[in-house]
C-alpha cells in the first residue's frame, strides 16, 4: 500500500509533464495571434484617428496651430449652428422613435393580438435598406411634386421635418429590438401581486412595467441618438439647406477640399457620440437581473379591446414602414414622375446614367462578400483569443477596449481618418488607398463592435473544461477550435456573417470618402445619382440594395437550417 501511495504522485505527474510542452506551444500561438490582432486594430483604428486629430491641429501648410481651427469653427455661426441642428433633430428623432417602438414592442410582447410574427418581421425591414432610401421616399411623398404635399399645409419637407421623419424610419428597428428584449423579460408574479392588491392597469403600468423596462428604454434612446447624430444619408438627401455635423464634414472635404476644417467637424461629431456611448455603458452596468430562478414567464391574457387597439396601432406603424418602402419601389418603375406614370425598367438602366452603373452594384456585392468572410474570421478568432488566451490580462483588456471603440466612432469620422492616414506616400500601407481592400477594412472596423459582442456572448456560454480536456489529451488548440468551438458557436458565426454582409451593402458614411472610379459602390451611386437629379434611378439602385439584402437574409435562413440541425443536434434531447 505504501509503495502504491508513493508511486501515485509520480504517475499523475508524468501526463502533466507531457502536456506542458504542447500547452506551451498553444499559448505561444494564441499570444502571437493576439499580438497580430492588436496590430490590426491599432493600424486600422487607432492610428487613423490619431492622424485625424493631428490634422485638426494643423493649418493648410501642415504647420501646428493648436486650437486655431476650432476657434475659427466656433467663431463662424454658419458652421457652428450645425451642432445645435444636429442635437435638435437627434433628440426629436429619439423621442418619437422610442415612443413608437415602445408601443409596437408592447403590443407584440404584452398583448395577445394576432399576427405577432408578421409584425415582428415588418419591424426589421428598414435594416435591409440604406439610410438614403427614406429620404428618397419622402421626396416622392411630400416634395415639390409629391403625392401628399398638401398634407404639410405649406411646410417644407426639405429640412428638419424631413430629417426627423426619415431618421425615425431608419432607427425604428434598432429601438424595437432593444425595447422588445427588455419587455420580453417579465416575471408574472409581480403582475399577479399588483393585481391582488387592487392596483389598476394604469398603476401597474407605471409601477411595474416601466421600471422593469427603464434600462432598455434608456439604452434604446442613446442608441437612436447616436445613430441620428452620426447619420449622413437622410440629411444629405432630404436636409436641404439645414446643415448638420455629418453633412458639414462632407461639404468641407468634398465641396471645399478643406481637410483641416473637416477634421475639426469630425472631432466635434466624435464628442457627442463618445458621450452617448459612455452613458449607455454606465446604464448597462447598473442594470440588474430582472428574472430570478423562480420567475414565472408572463403569458398575456386575451383582452379584446386591448388586443384590438394594439392590432390597429401596430398595423398602422407597419403600414407606414411598408409604405415608405413601397413608394421608392413604385417610383423606381415609373417612366417620368409625375407626368408619365407608365411602368417600365428605364430607371434600372444604370449604365446609361451617372453614378457608376451596374458595376457599382457588383462592387457592393463584392465588398459585402469579402467583409462577411474576412470580418467574421477576424472578429470570431479575436473574441476567442480574448476569452481563451491564458495570461497577458492587460493585452486582452486592451483588445476588448479596442473592439468596443468602433461603436463610438461615426462612419464619416472613420472614413475621413482613413484619408489622412492611408493617403500618405510615406505610409507603408499607402498601396491600400483607393482599392477594394481599404473599403473592406473600413467596413469591418466600422461594424466590429456588435459582432465582437455577439461572439464573446457565444463563447462565454461554453464550459472552459473543453480546452482543459483537450490539453490533457494532447490535442492542439487549433484542432479543438475547429472541431469543438466553431461547431458549437456556429449560430453566432452565421449571424455575424449576415450582419456584416447587410451592413456592407447599405453603408454609405465611411465609404463615401474612400471609393475610387473602379470601386464605386451601390450606396454611393444612389448618392451621386440623386446629386445629378436622377431621383428615380437613385430609388431603383436603393431598391436593388434592399432586394439583395432581403434575398441574402432569406438564403441564409434556408441554407443554414439544415447545417444548424446537424451541428446543433447535441442541444436536443
Amino acid at each position: 500500500m505504501a509503495v502504491a501511495r508513493a508511486e501515485a504522485p509520480a504517475a499523475l505527474a508524468r501526463p502533466e509533464a507531457a502536456v506542458r510542452p504542447q500547452a506551451s506551444r498553444d499559448d505561444w500561438l494564441m499570444r502571437a495571434l493576439l499580438a497580430a490582432l492588436v496590430l490590426f486594430l491599432v493600424a486600422a483604428l487607432v492610428l487613423p484617428l490619431w492622424a485625424m486629430l493631428s490634422k485638426s491641429l494643423q493649418n493648410r501648410a501642415g504647420d501646428f496651430i493648436g486650437l486655431g481651427n476650432f476657434a475659427t469653427y466656433f467663431g463662424t455661426p454658419a458652421l457652428s449652428i450645425s451642432i445645435w441642428n444636429s442635437i435638435v433633430v437627434s433628440v426629436a428623432s429619439a423621442a418619437i422613435t422610442i415612443l413608437l417602438a415602445f408601443l409596437y414592442a408592447y403590443g407584440i410582447t404584452r398583448t395577445a393580438m394576432p399576427f405577432k410574427g408578421f409584425f415582428r418581421l415588418i419591424a426589421l425591414v428598414p435594416i435591409l435598406a440604406p439610410s438614403l432610401l427614406p429620404g428618397i421616399s419622402l421626396i416622392y411623398l411630400f416634395g415639390n411634386q409629391g403625392m401628399l404635399k398638401s398634407l404639410l399645409f405649406g411646410a417644407s419637407i426639405y429640412g428638419p421635418l424631413g430629417i426627423v421623419i426619415g431618421e425615425v424610419f431608419y432607427c425604428f428597428p434598432h429601438a424595437f429590438l432593444i425595447i422588445g428584449t427588455a419587455l420580453a423579460l417579465a416575471d408574472a408574479r409581480h403582475y399577479e401581486a399588483a393585481s391582488s392588491l387592487g392596483a389598476s392597469r394604469a398603476r401597474i403600468f407605471w409601477t411595474v412595467t416601466l421600471p422593469g423596462a427603464k434600462y432598455g428604454l434608456i439604452s434604446a434612446a442613446f442608441v437612436v441618438f447616436t445613430l441620428v447624430i452620426t447619420d449622413f444619408g437622410v440629411p444629405k438627401i432630404i436636409g436641404g439647406a439645414y446643415n448638420v455635423l455629418a453633412t458639414d464634414i462632407y461639404k468641407q472635404v468634398v465641396g471645399q477640399a478643406n481637410f483641416q476644417m473637416g477634421a475639426v467637424v469630425s472631432v466635434v461629431l466624435l464628442a457627442p457620440a463618445l458621450l452617448a456611448f459612455a452613458v449607455d455603458r454606465v446604464v448597462q452596468r447598473r442594470q440588474v437581473a430582472l428574472l430570478s430562478a423562480r420567475a414565472v414567464p408572463l403569458d398575456p391574457k386575451r383582452n379584446r379591446p386591448l388586443d384590438g387597439t394594439y392590432l390597429l396601432l401596430c398595423g398602422l406603424i407597419a403600414f407606414l414602414i411598408l409604405g415608405m418602402l413601397g413608394v421608392s419601389a413604385f417610383a423606381s418603375f415609373v417612366t417620368l414622375w409625375p407626368y408619365n406614370l407608365t411602368l417600365s425598367l428605364k430607371n434600372y438602366r444604370f449604365d446609361l446614367m451617372d453614378g457608376g452603373g451596374w458595376a457599382a452594384y457588383y462592387n457592393s456585392i463584392e465588398l459585402a462578400s469579402w467583409t462577411a468572410l474576412i470580418g467574421t474570421v477576424i472578429v470570431f478568432i479575436g473574441a476567442w483569443l480574448v476569452e481563451k488566451t491564458r495570461g497577458l490580462g492587460w493585452a486582452r483588456v486592451g483588445v476588448h477596449f479596442l473592439a468596443m471603440l468602433p461603436m463610438a466612432v461615426p462612419g464619416m469620422v472613420l472614413g475621413l481618418a482613413y484619408i489622412f492616414f492611408f493617403n500618405n506616400p510615406a505610409n507603408p500601407l499607402y498601396f491600400l488607398y483607393h482599392t477594394m481592400a481599404i473599403l473592406v477594412i473600413s467596413t469591418v472596423v466600422h461594424f466590429y463592435t456588435v459582432c465582437h459582442l455577439t461572439a464573446v456572448t457565444a463563447l462565454k456560454q461554453m464550459d472552459p473544461e473543453f480546452e482543459a480536456v483537450s490539453a490533457s489529451l494532447k490535442v492542439p488548440v487549433w484542432k479543438t477550435f475547429l472541431r469543438v468551438t466553431v461547431p458549437i458557436a456556429l449560430p453566432a458565426i452565421l449571424d455575424i456573417s449576415v450582419y456584416f454582409f447587410v451592413n456592407a451593402m447599405t453603408t454609405v458614411s465611411a465609404v463615401v470618402f474612400l471609393y475610387s472610379v473602379h470601386t464605386t459602390l451601390a450606396s454611393v451611386a444612389v448618392l451621386n445619382m440623386d446629386d445629378a437629379g436622377d431621383v428615380a434611378p437613385a430609388a431603383a439602385m436603393a431598391m436593388m440594395i434592399f432586394y439583395t439584402s432581403a434575398a441574402v437574409k432569406l438564403l441564409h435562413a434556408a441554407l443554414t437550417r439544415g447545417l444548424l440541425a446537424r451541428t446543433q443536434a447535441w442541444r436536443r434531447r
